[in-house]
C-alpha cells in the first residue's frame, strides 16, 4: 500500500486538530464537508479498503463503530447522524485509507444526500 495523507496524519507528520484520538483511531474535521458537522474517523492502521480488512482486524473495526458512536454524543448529533464508509472508486472512495464519515445537522433522508462524498 502507497501512504496517504490520512497515514501522515495519524502519524502526526501532518498537523491537525484531533476531536478524538487514542491507540486505535483519530478523529478530525472533513476540510470539504458535506453537513454541518462533518468529521472523519480514521484508523491508525492503515488498511487501503474496507474490503481488505481481515479477521485480525474485527476488534479494530468495532472499537471505530463505538468510537463514532462517543464522537457523534460529544458533537451533539448522537440521536440523528449518518455513517458512511465508502468502498473502492467506484463507491466513491478517493483516499485509499479506510475512514468513516460521520454526517449530521441536516437532513439526511434519501434524496437529500444524493451527491454527498463524490
Amino acid at each position: 500500500m502507497t501512504d496517504t495523507i490520512f497515514g501522515k496524519i495519524t502519524r502526526g507528520e501532518i498537523p491537525s486538530d484531533f476531536l478524538f484520538e487514542d491507540d486505535h483511531c483519530v478523529v478530525i474535521r472533513d476540510i470539504n464537508p458535506q453537513a454541518p458537522t462533518h468529521v472523519l474517523i480514521i484508523p491508525r492502521k492503515p488498511i487501503p479498503r474496507l474490503v481488505d480488512s481481515d479477521p485480525d482486524d474485527q476488534a479494530l473495526l468495532g472499537h471505530l463503530l463505538l468510537v463514532a458512536g462517543r464522537v457523534a454524543e460529544d458533537l451533539g448529533v448522537g440521536d440523528a447522524f449518518r455513517l458512511i464508509i465508502n468502498n473502492g472508486e467506484g463507491g466513491g472512495q478517493t483516499v485509499f485509507h479506510l475512514h468513516l464519515h460521520i454526517l449530521a445537522g441536516r437532513d439526511m433522508t434519501e434524496g437529500q444526500l444524493s451527491a454527498d462524498l463524490n
